[in-house]
C-alpha cells in the first residue's frame, strides 16, 4: 500500500496537551486517515478561540471539539484524489480533555479520534445525512483499529 505524501504543521498555543500529543503521533494518526497526499495543519487551541472559530465560521456559539477548514473541495464539494488535499484543523482542549473524561476514555484514544475525523472532513467526508455518517464512522473505527484503538462508538 502506497503511502501518501503529507506536509504536517503542528501549532499549540494552548500548550496543555503538547507532552502528551506529540508531533510524531499526531503524524501517525493524520497518515492513518489519508487517501490522498496533504498539506494539514493541527492546532490546539483554548475554548476562547475555539468558541470564536465555531461562532464565526459555522454560527454555533460555543466551543466545539474539532473544526475542519478545507481549502481546495471543489465547486460541487466532490474531492479529487489527485489533487494534495489542504487543511487546517482545529482542536479544542478543553472539550478535547473533557469529552475523554466523560466517555472514559484515554486523552490519546480521543485525541486519535478526533484527528481522523477531521482529516476525513478534509478529504470531503461529512456525516450530514446517515448514509454518510454512517460511511464516515465505519472509515474512523477501521482506521482507528489501525493504530490499536478500540471502536469509539461503543459505551466503555
Amino acid at each position: 500500500m502506497q503511502q501518501n505524501k503529507l506536509s504536517l504543521s503542528v501549532q499549540y498555543p494552548d500548550p496543555r496537551v503538547q507532552e502528551v500529543l506529540t508531533r510524531p503521533l499526531l503524524r501517525r494518526w493524520v497518515k492513518a486517515a489519508l487517501l490522498a497526499p496533504a498539506q494539514i495543519t493541527l492546532r490546539f487551541v483554548d475554548a476562547d478561540e475555539g468558541k470564536t472559530l465555531n461562532r464565526n465560521f459555522r454560527g454555533k456559539d460555543y466551543a466545539t471539539n474539532v473544526l475542519t477548514f478545507a481549502y481546495n473541495e471543489g465547486e460541487d464539494d466532490s474531492f479529487d484524489e489527485n489533487e494534495a488535499t489542504q487543511a487546517d484543523i482545529i482542536l479544542c482542549t478543553d472539550v478535547l480533555q473533557r469529552e475523554a473524561a466523560e466517555q472514559n476514555k484515554s486523552l490519546e484514544f480521543h485525541a486519535a479520534h478526533l484527528v481522523i475525523h477531521g482529516v476525513l472532513h478534509a478529504q470531503g467526508y461529512d456525516h450530514e445525512s446517515d448514509e454518510e455518517a454512517e460511511e464516515m464512522e465505519s472509515m474512523e473505527i477501521e482506521m482507528l483499529a489501525t493504530l490499536g484503538f478500540p471502536n469509539p462508538y461503543i459505551e466503555s
